[in-house]
C-alpha cells in the first residue's frame, strides 16, 4: 500500500538521522574547540528528521539538537562551560525554526509529487484511471498469476452524442464512466483506455469472461447506453496484456459488426 511503501522511504532517512546525531554529538565531545562549530553540523540531522517525518519532527530534533550541544558544551574540557539564556533561546529558535521550514517543504513537495502522479494516472474528463495506470493494473494481475477476464468496450452512440456538441459527448462519458463504477465489482478495475473505448478487469468465479460482458451490456443498455464489449480470459486466450489485448480486441470487433456498428464512433453504421 501506499502508506507502507511511505514508512519503507522514511525508515532509512530515520536511522540517517540517528547516526547523523549520534556522529555530531561524539565529535562535539572529543573534537570540538573555542570557534570551530562542529555544532553547526546538527543542520544536517535536523534536516534529514525533517525530511523523513515533517514539519514537527525537523522542530523536535532541533530541540534535541540544543540539549546533546549544551550537554556537549558540559563534558568538552576544552570549551569554557556557559550557558546564556540568549545564546541557547538563539540556537533553539534557529535549529527548531530550521527544522520546521524543512519539514514543511520536503511535505509540501511530497503532497505535490502525489496529486501529480495521480493526476497522470486519471483521465482528465471521466476520472478514472487511464491507459497507464490500466497497464500497470493489468501487470500486477498477471504478476499474480490468478485467472480474470480483460473486458473491452466500445460505445455505439458516442458520433450522435458528439453532433451535440463536445460538451455533451464528455458528459454522456461521465455518466457512462459513473454507470460502469456501479456496475463493477468491488475488486475489479475499470480504465477509459481510449476516445470511445472503456476496459475491465475482472476476477473469475462461477461466470466467464463472454458472461461478464454480456452482463455489463445488459445493465449499461437498461440506463439508455449501448456499449459493445470483447473479452478475453487469462490464461486461457493469452499470457501476455497484448496477446489478452487483441483477442478482446478481435471479438469486440466481430460483435460490432454483428450488431450493424463499425469500429470507431465516426464509423457507426445504422443497424441492418
Amino acid at each position: 500500500s501506499r502508506a507502507m511503501a511511505s514508512a519503507a522511504h522514511r525508515l532509512p532517512l530515520l536511522a540517517l538521522t540517528s547516526v547523523a546525531f549520534a556522529l555530531i554529538t561524539a565529535a562535539l565531545f572529543v573534537l570540538e574547540r573555542p570557534g570551530l562549530g562542529i555544532g553547526h553540523f546538527y543542520y544536517f540531522a535536523i534536516a534529514l528528521a525533517a525530511f523523513a517525518a515533517g514539519p514537527y519532527a525537523g522542530a523536535a530534533a532541533g530541540g534535541l539538537a540544543i540539549v546533546l550541544y549544551d550537554v556537549g558544551i558540559a563534558i568538552n574540557t576544552h570549551l569554557e562551560t556557559t550557558f546564556a539564556v540568549e545564546q541557547t533561546s538563539i540556537r533553539l529558535v534557529t535549529f527548531a525554526g530550521v527544522g520546521l521550514l524543512v519539514g514543511w517543504f520536503a511535505r509540501s513537495h511530497r503532497t505535490l509529487v502525489q496529486e501529480l502522479s495521480q493526476l497522470a494516472n486519471r483521465d482528465e474528463v471521466t476520472r478514472l484511471p487511464n491507459t497507464r495506470a490500466f497497464e500497470a493494473a493489468i501487470e500486477t494481475r498477471l504478476a499474480a498469476g490468478a485467472e480474470f477476464a480483460l473486458l473491452v468496450g466500445d460505445v455505439d452512440e458516442l458520433r450522435r452524442l458528439n453532433d451535440l456538441g463536445r460538451e455533451a459527448g464528455d458528459d454522456a462519458l461521465r455518466r457512462l464512466a459513473d454507470r460502469l463504477i456501479l456496475a463493477k465489482r468491488v475488486d475489479d478495475d475499470v480504465a477509459r483506455v481510449g476516445g470511445d473505448e472503456f476496459a475491465i478487469l475482472a476476477s473469475l468465479g462461477a461466470e466467464d469472461g463472454k458472461s461478464l460482458a454480456l452482463g455489463i451490456e445488459r445493465h449499461l443498455a437498461f440506463a439508455g447506453d449501448s456499449v459493445t464489449f470483447g473479452w478475453a480470459t487469462y490464461p486461457q486466450d493469452g499470457e501476455t496484456a497484448l496477446a489478452l489485448y487483441r483477442a478482446a480486441d478481435e471479438r469486440l470487433y466481430a460483435r460490432k459488426v454483428a450488431r450493424g456498428y463499425r469500429r470507431g464512433p465516426e464509423l457507426r453504421a445504422a443497424p441492418a
